[in-house]
């Protein structure tokens, strides 16, 4: 939670509890595009909402663009770097605009309510140096799949522990199924499987979250990392319970296809897996992610950013409209029409309570929210670890890899990086 409101900010949020106050206020907006299709573009979601602020804002302009995630980032990048930024923009990182200067602090544009009631994990993973730039928009979590038929078929159920995982891989394979776990650790995002599994791996005395220690240092090739790819190496890789594709070559949005299709036991996956599945019959429950001796301490947490760019000024429009984006309503409007957690406690209190289908399907990733761990996004270092683990990590389960020497060398990465910054 925010705690101090400086007083610009409180002059914003004075000015935003009501009319603007000022007119012929033109307000861009560049977001991310969550749909699959035309119909069920983002855009629809933003121009409904839009001319809902409008209607009830006659003096101010909303002015979106909606792009797909493969451009959108760079699009926002293009646009700042050739003096043309945004006033708002809706991607996946926030921290090198905040290390620029480029953005207004949270406290600046958002209601003392507003900003009371994002959760807090998400509020805390937005902030750059101790204070908030980036505003939580979206979020999800992960538990594990399983399909339902084939562990029927193989006398098993749920897993609860890494020995169990393995032991239900094992009559997986034994019954044929081509996936009995799949992996996912190809350059698409083996970033997030590694953190579940860092996750898994790290006990509640130790601390840490996966990538870094409790003060936020990177600690990728700790003794408990390390321990837990060798674990990933000899007893699941090696024992050919990952089925026949490399892990390193093997991308997540193919696991998620080979769910769907029947041929994989069990897998990390988020929410969107759900309608994936469905759609092709598959039957398939969720169970919170299994941890070495037990349930996994903490879920990967997964958040997309709103930020508000300085260069045009209008702190008070744009503060007025985020207080209307992220009422109850509309946070719940959003996570609905796109299988999506909300980044509010209103809305995720409204959600939990729901027995109506779309949202009780949501129920399990909304039990890990509250203890979820979120990558490292307060960094500007990240982006350059990020790239690094897609690039590297399946080498640490490979034939004749070792786990201790590829976390080695990310950890001298994630180093340099930090130091480079900085400076």
């Amino acid at each position: 939670m925010i705690a101090v409101v400086s007083a610009l900010g409180m002059a914003a949020v004075l000015g935003g509890c009501g009319s603007t106050g000022s007119s012929d206020v033109t307000l861009r907006l560049v977001a991310a595009d969550y749909g699959d299709s035309a119909a069920n573009s983002s855009k629809k979601y933003w121009d409904n909402l839009v001319d809902d602020y409008e209607s009830q804002h006659p003096g101010v302009k909303i002015d979106v663009s909606v792009y797909s995630w493969n451009d959108v980032d760079r699009k926002v990048k293009d646009m700042v770097d050739a003096g043309h930024a945004p006033d708002l923009a809706q991607i996946g990182a926030y921290a090198d605009y905040a290390a620029a200067g480029k953005l207004y602090q949270a406290s600046e544009l958002l209601s003392i309510r507003t900003q009371a009631d994002f959760l807090s994990q998400l509020s805390d993973a937005g902030e750059w140096q101790h204070t908030q730039y980036g505003i939580p928009f979206a979020a999800s979590t992960r538990v594990l799949f399983y399909n339902k038929t084939l562990f029927a078929k193989a006398g098993i159920t749920p897993p609860t522990t890494w020995d169990e995982l393995a032991a239900d891989a094992a009559a997986l394979k034994d019954k044929g199924v081509k996936y009995p776990y799949a992996l996912p650790l190809g350059p698409e995002e083996a970033q997030a499987e590694t953190m579940q599994w860092l996750l898994s791996g790290t006990d509640a005395e130790s601390g840490g979250s996966g990538y870094t220690d409790d003060v936020g240092t990177y600690h990728i090739n700790s003794q408990q990392n390390v321990n837990t790819f060798t674990w990933l190496k000899d007893d699941l890789v090696g024992k050919g319970l990952t089925g026949p594709d490399a892990p390193g070559k093997f991308n997540r949005a193919d696991a998620f296809t080979a769910f769907a299709d029947g041929q994989v036991g069990m897998l990390n996956g988020h929410p969107a897996l759900i309608q994936q599945a469905t759609k092709k019959g598959v039957k398939f429950g969720m169970v919170p992610t299994p941890g070495r001796t037990g349930t996994s301490r903490a879920s990967m947490g997964v958040s997309d950013w709103m930020m508000a760019f300085k260069q045009n000024g209008h702190a008070e429009q744009i503060g007025d409209f985020l207080n209307f984006v992220y009422a109850e309503k509309n946070v719940l409007a959003f996570s609905r029409e796109y299988g999506l957690l909300p980044v509010t406690s209103s809305a995720s209190n409204v959600m939990s309570a729901s027995d109506a289908a779309p949202d009780q399907a949501l129920h399990p990733f909304l039990d890990q929210l509250p203890t979820s761990e979120l990558y490292p996004v307060g960094k500007t270092s990240w982006a350059a670890v990020s790239a690094a683990v897609k690039k590297g990590i399946g080498q640490a389960v490979a034939p004749g890899g070792s786990p201790s020497t590829i976390l080695t060398r990310l950890q001298a990465t994630a180093t340099t990086a930090d130091s480079n910054d900085a400076s």
